[in-house]
């Protein structure tokens, strides 16, 4: 008999006791989910009409805030509906859609961060140059580039996965990630190929050029004055805490999942559910309270929210 299998549907073996526990389960990601939506959204939407936060800086927190937003409904609808079905299946298309969209949104993320890195450097290193070198335009073409990248290269990498001949009809996930690459019958060779060019072309190169901008800014303000260093300071170290926890989710996507680590299933639960969660909500967190303009607008928001 051939090893091939007709594999239709394709079971998510992530979940823990969801027989047992699918409605505390499904209140506590339902609550996070609306939570993502809206703290993302009110940063967004503070951003949008308030006229002094329409710099370059400011319009790449907010592109990245709605990455957030895409991110996570990406995930938690399906992830939803599987808490409350029976049985936790998705197919093979829709999983493989599923994967190529989450890996789109999740390294565009790099790519917007290297704008964002390159914005402090022009507004810091070469302050009199910004508003010729960062213009309306300019920030367009970002903005465009870090999502027309991805989509490009995921998209060749859906095409490489069309043809792919299924023997395993189970993933050890909550949902469609770089696992499927375990439901092979045989290794391709073509794809891990292509897998270790995307980790260094829109994952490790736009790291490594965040970290030499940075490095950059850090050398000339530490010449300067003290409020020089001071600004520097604040604008850059929101974006590093971002890069950092967004460094974490892929390391861990890479180690643990791609990588087969032999942990326990309630520990993949933690990290992935940790991932899902705290990775949207931190976002918003950190520019929310650390970034100062943007602050000061929450806070009288809130204020308003209060006495009415």
């Amino acid at each position: 008999m051939d090893d091939e299998v007709n594999v239709t549907y394709i079971t998510l073996d992530g979940h823990v006791e969801v027989q047992k526990y699918r409605y505390v389960y499904f209140v506590v990601m339902f609550a996070f989910y609306i939570l993502i939506i809206c703290w993302n959204s009110t940063i967004v939407y503070l951003i949008v009409i308030h006229k002094n936060l329409h710099e370059p800086m400011y319009v790449f927190i907010a592109a990245l805030l709605i990455n957030s937003i895409l991110y996570s409904t990406t995930i938690y609808p399906k992830l939803l509906i599987d808490f409350l079905s029976e049985k936790q299946i998705t197919t093979f298309p829709r999983c493989l859609f599923q994967a190529a969209v989450y890996y789109t949104l999740a390294t565009s993320e790099f790519l917007l961060l290297s704008a964002m890195a390159y914005d402090r450097y022009v507004s810091i290193c070469k302050p009199l140059q910004y508003p010729t070198i960062m213009r309306k335009t300019t920030v367009q073409v970002f903005l465009f580039a870090a999502w027309f990248v991805p989509v490009c290269e995921l998209g060749i990498s859906v095409v490489l996965y069309i043809n792919v001949k299924l023997c395993h009809d189970r993933l050890n996930g909550l949902f469609c990630n770089t696992s499927i690459f375990t439901l092979q019958c045989v290794r391709s060779v073509a794809l891990s190929i292509y897998g270790v060019f995307l980790l260094l072309n829109i994952v490790l190169v736009p790291m490594l050029f965040i970290l030499f901008t940075y490095t950059r800014i850090f050398l000339v303000t530490y010449r300067g004055f003290k409020t020089m260093r001071r600004k520097a300071l604040q604008t850059c170290l929101p974006h590093l805490l971002v890069l950092i926890n967004l460094s974490c989710f892929i390391a861990y996507d890479v180690i643990v999942v791609r990588l087969q680590s032999d942990l326990p299933k309630f520990a993949r639960l933690i990290l992935t559910l940790q991932i899902i969660v705290y990775h949207p909500l931190l976002n918003p967190f950190i520019y929310g309270l650390k970034m100062k303009e943007i602050s000061k607008h929450l806070k009288h928001l809130l204020v308003q929210v209060k006495f009415h």
